[in-house]
């Protein structure tokens, strides 16, 4: 990737989560009855296209500074309104990935988190969905799609946990890797298609193993997604 690469992730992202924040601000109240204009059927994620499958990486993965080492501690609550803290998942990498009821692609990745949480569990990964909403939103979107992985919710308390983050405004989709050790191995923002989300698990598989550090696996990841943007461009 050039040297003018991480100042035009920043840039993109700068905007995406300036829109992010206008779009939580417009929608707040909407919220609390958006489960009911869902269209995209359970279990059917969205249409691939060249311009959607594999995003830029200027706007997909965040430039390397921005990104804690460690992922902060935090607790939200879940659906039955019990405090969980995310040490509950210690042990496991995990796939925190940060949405709202009323955010089309986020509705769109339900199908794909689901079967890599399925197929990723016996390799100690789990997706976490963190939902910045209103819990009766949040329950009924999470009964409409039937989501099994764990969904955990807050509005204020969730958007906190996005600024430790180093997001200083929530643009939704996005999503945290960490390793079984706590540690950010990327930080995605906008839809994940399943090349993308399969490539930044490989690369956390390896941190895992011991057999790539923390510096080259964010490296190895940027280089592979722009690697996959330039095949979708060029194909």
């Amino acid at each position: 990737m050039s040297r003018a690469t991480p100042w035009l992730a920043a840039t993109a992202a700068i905007a995406a989560a300036w829109v992010g924040g206008r779009a939580y601000l417009a929608h707040e109240s909407a919220a609390r009855d958006a489960s009911a204009g869902i269209a995209v059927p359970v279990g059917e994620a969205s249409p691939p296209s060249p311009a959607d499958r594999i995003p830029d990486p200027r706007v997909g993965a965040l430039p390397s500074v921005k990104i804690p080492r460690h992922l902060p501690a935090f607790r939200l609550q879940n659906l039955a309104g019990r405090p969980v803290p995310i040490t509950r998942f210690a042990g496991r990498a995990l796939i925190l990935n940060f949405w709202a009821t009323w955010c089309g692609p986020c509705r769109q990745e339900v199908p794909l988190l689901q079967s890599i949480d399925r197929e990723w569990h016996a390799r100690r990964v789990t997706v976490v969905g963190v939902a910045v909403d209103r819990r009766a939103a949040v329950a009924a979107f999470v009964k409409r799609f039937r989501i099994t992985y764990p969904v955990l919710q807050g509005e204020r308390d969730a958007l906190g946990v996005i600024a430790s983050l180093g997001v200083a405004s929530p643009a939704f989709p996005f999503t945290v890797f960490t390793d079984d050790r706590g540690e950010i191995v990327a930080l995605y923002l906008g839809e994940l298609h399943r090349p993308q989300i399969e490539l930044i698990l490989g690369t956390v598989q390896a941190v895992d193993a011991h057999r790539l550090a923390l510096p080259a696996a964010r490296h190895a990841i940027a280089a592979g997604l722009d690697r996959l943007r330039r095949a979708a461009t060029n194909g």
